[in-house]
């Protein structure tokens, strides 16, 4: 079992490397089988499979959104405790964050399957797009319970000092889901109700394996039933961290929206479509980004929680630095072949070039995104709520929508595909303001001269 302590204790860069790579190496693999299944969908069902599955995608959003807001806020109040010798207080955050997730999950599920329909109509699903649109939302919605506990108490297991067990939780349901696509979609020819129900067993498998780990001995915390009684000042300290990354996917739901709109209006069901695949790319390139930001997040929540400001700096410099090179190659790649990458999900050559051009418009600030998410992730990290949900809405509410709303009726669907590279310009310009006031004040407290 790790010891938490290491993390005030081995140097930085170790740390960094012993957290981050699990981490990147596990949310690469989710992210690639969320490409492969979209490569599965074009190919199996067609483009009105790939568009069902960008229209419901907010739903999606939606799930993850609750998920987070107790699995990262819970992370980041344990990673504090733990850096704070508070192991008691750490197991009942578990504890209370387990119960949360059961409840919310049960809670929104209900309500989601009772108005799916209506639901999936608001959000743009055309009369030919709807019926694949149902088909896979309701098979995610229905299993969604196994995606809170798998993927937001994982989270946990990353903060208490195991990264390994972490990413093989994800590793688990990476590779399930890679065997059982195929499987479902072309050898018992479920179509995408197929993919979705591989979805669904790859998390549920990975939930089992998490539950396990905290009822058995590697764990350094321990899942006990006395702890599962809500508290309410843990909760309400679960909800004020967690409420950054739950607005965040709020918004990017909200966003998913407006931005399906406008491509109907602007480019049809192919646009739809080209956003699609888009997306899945764009996520490919980003999570080895948020697997640093992972990575360093319970690195700098100990260290700062046990008053070892200077290794707090270290930590954010040297993932920063990480982030931006990764997201400087991504950039690369997408801009040299992005005609050749989306050839991978069609065979229709006008999405493949609606696609590939869209896809070098909408990643083109990409190299600046590394500094940005880490520096978000640093206000969750040190328990400062506000600051960071200020950060994390800055890029997908306050800067984005209006762009959204703007650009189009000026350049068309090229101003679609833009509007998230200008928004990355002026939150980025945003955390950095942000950031230097902060690192300031810490380097002052660790009586060293910026």
């Amino acid at each position: 079992m790790h010891q938490p302590n290491a993390l005030g204790e081995k140097s930085i860069g170790k740390l960094l490397w012993e957290f981050s790579l699990p981490a990147v190496t596990g949310m690469m693999v989710n992210a690639l089988y969320n490409v492969v299944d979209s490569i599965f969908v074009g190919n199996g069902v067609g483009d009105l499979g790939l568009a069902a599955v960008t229209i419901a995608f907010p739903i999606m959003t939606i799930l993850m959104a609750f998920s987070m807001l107790v699995g990262i806020g819970a992370t980041a109040q344990i990673s504090l405790s733990i850096g704070q010798k508070n192991k008691v207080q750490a197991e009942r955050i578990l504890g209370n964050a387990f119960s949360l997730s059961l409840i919310m999950a049960l809670l929104l599920t209900v309500v989601l399957l009772i108005f799916l329909d209506p639901i999936l109509i608001v959000l743009g699903a055309e009369p030919a797009i709807l019926p694949y649109a149902r088909d896979f939302t309701q098979v995610i919605v229905g299993g969604s319970i196994f995606s809170y506990i798998g993927f937001g108490l994982n989270n946990i297991i990353r903060a208490e000092g195991n990264p390994k067990i972490a990413m093989t939780t994800m590793l688990i349901s990476a590779f399930l889901n890679l065997m059982l696509n195929p499987l479902f979609i072309f050898g018992l020819e479920m179509g995408i109700t197929g993919s979705a129900l591989a979805t669904v067993i790859s998390q549920a498998v990975s939930a089992i394996w998490v539950v396990v780990y905290f009822l058995g001995k590697r764990g350094y915390l321990k899942l006990r039933l006395l702890n599962l009684k809500l508290d309410i000042e843990i909760t309400r300290a679960i909800f004020a961290i967690g409420m950054s990354p739950f607005f965040m996917q709020l918004a990017a739901s909200v966003v998913t929206v407006l931005y399906n709109y406008s491509l109907i209006a602007y480019g049809g069901a192919i646009a739809v479509a080209a956003m699609g695949i888009i997306n899945r790319v764009s996520m490919l390139m980003l999570m080895p980004i948020f697997g640093i930001s992972q990575g360093v997040q319970p690195i700098i929540g100990y260290n700062y929680g046990a008053g070892h400001y200077e290794r707090v700096i270290e930590a954010l410099k040297k993932a920063t630095i990480a982030a931006t090179a990764v997201a400087l190659t991504g950039f690369l790649l997408v801009e040299l072949f992005s005609f050749q990458i989306t050839r991978v999900f069609t065979h229709n050559p006008e999405l493949i070039k609606v696609g590939a051009e869209g896809m070098q418009m909408f990643m083109s600030m990409t190299p600046i995104i590394g500094f940005q998410i880490v520096c978000s992730t640093y206000f969750q990290a040190v328990g400062k709520a506000k600051q960071s949900l200020l950060l994390s809405l800055s890029r997908q509410v306050i800067i984005l929508i209006p762009m959204i709303l703007i650009l189009p009726s000026i350049w068309g669907l090229n101003g679609i595909w833009l509007a998230s590279p200008i928004a990355d310009i002026f939150s980025s310009t945003l955390t950095a303001m942000f950031l230097f006031r902060e690192i300031r004040g810490n380097m002052r407290l660790a009586s060293i001269e910026p």
